[in-house]
């Protein structure tokens, strides 16, 4: 092939990808850039190392199945590109909540993946209507979606194992869409963290370990979100966190900084979730719990987990003369299912409740709970 007619399509390639890149930021994307579709090594090692120290605790998603979700070629055989889409979802926090108030982490306000999906939907038509196959993915546990966005020259792996995006910090969702089409890809960007270390320091738990290591049996996000009784080690420092913890994120230099990149029209910002009532929770049905908090990770769907980390905020937030926690708290103490109850009894104990706990309970959980039941907070 001569070298010119090689250029011209070399220099075709890369304005097609920037054209792609454009048609995904026109329709919401606020960052993009294109990784090449091979095996995804590194994090085949990383996923394979916290498994094997057994960090990722009982955690699934990408670490359920690494053959599969560091491939790309298990989402689109033959694939060769990645065009990656980031979306952000800074913003201020609202005014100060009300007594009981539980905190929700800011990616769950509201659902910046609709966002997300919809954008990358845009791509995925304009690689189809040119014959190529292409697939979007985003939070779907079939492909790593940090490695992707990290080799797309999107960001850089901080310590607290998120990708930081240069300006902007972690403040995003990521997702991708995997192409056959072949592609010029991006630059990964440098480490810009150096020896800051705010995110080790500043995690309630000290749950990362080590730079870029996280032990998910000891990370609130994760601890909030898993099925089971929550361990009574880990439901002080719970605290009054509803749903998720960016405590790591907060104190981070580049994400501190962050400001929200571009304003949604009005059609896409319904009203924000920042901050949950636990009481009002406790009082709603499971159609109504998974109705207004489905966007949530919520194991099974079963709406007892977000009852247990309503009675966890309860335990950790309620005023002892709060009747309206006290009568919450009072109910769950005779439900039918033993977690909940479990729950309860600590939660009416570390209020001042101790009138409300039952001496027995046919159950063993509870029993366990009855047992080891904490002081009334001070």
């Amino acid at each position: 092939m001569p070298s010119s007619w090689s250029a011209r399509t070399e220099h075709a390639l890369r304005d097609y990808a920037r054209h792609l890149c454009d048609i995904g930021r026109a329709a919401g994307l606020d960052r993009a850039g294109i990784a090449p579709a091979r095996t995804f090594d590194r994090a085949r090692r990383a996923i394979d190392d916290r498994n094997a120290r057994g960090l990722s605790d009982t955690m699934q998603f990408t670490f359920r199945n690494p053959a599969r979700s560091t491939n790309p070629s298990f989402v689109v055989p033959g694939a060769r590109s990645i065009i990656v889409g980031a979306v952000s979802y800074y913003e201020a926090t609202p005014s100060t909540p009300g007594a009981n108030a539980g905190r929700v982490a800011r990616y769950a306000w509201r659902d910046n993946y609709e966002t997300l999906r919809r954008a990358l939907g845009t791509v995925v038509d304009e690689l189809k209507s040119v014959g190529h196959r292409a697939v979007a993915v985003a939070d779907e546990n079939s492909l790593v979606d940090r490695e992707a966005a990290y080799l797309a020259g999107l960001g850089w792996y901080g310590k607290n194992a998120n990708l930081l995006l240069e300006g902007s910090g972690s403040w995003f969702v990521l997702g991708g869409v995997v192409t056959d089409a072949v592609l010029p890809v991006s630059t990964p960007v440098a480490d810009g963290c150096g020896t800051c270390r705010r995110c080790l320091d500043g995690c309630p738990t000290g749950a990362i370990i080590e730079p870029g290591v996280v032990d998910a049996a000891r990370c609130l996000a994760w601890i909030i979100q898993k099925p089971g009784v929550i361990d009574r080690s880990m439901r002080e420092a719970v605290d009054d966190r509803m749903y998720g913890c960016d405590d790591c994120q907060e104190v981070c230099p580049p994400s501190t900084r962050a400001t929200r990149v571009e304003t949604r029209p009005a059609a896409d910002t319904p009203s924000i979730q920042a901050f949950v009532d636990p009481v009002a929770i406790l009082a709603m049905s499971d159609a109504e719990i998974l109705g207004n908090f489905g966007r949530w990770y919520i194991h099974d769907r079963e709406a007892r987990w977000v009852r247990r980390n309503a009675l966890v905020v309860l335990g950790n937030t309620a005023a002892r003369d709060d009747a309206a926690a006290r009568a919450a708290v009072a109910r769950c103490i005779v439900d039918p299912d033993p977690i909940i109850r479990a729950h309860a009894v600590w939660a009416a104990a570390r209020v001042g409740h101790r009138d409300l706990v039952p001496s027995d309970d046919p159950d063993g959980i509870v029993r366990d709970e009855l047992q080891c039941l904490p002081s009334a907070r001070a």
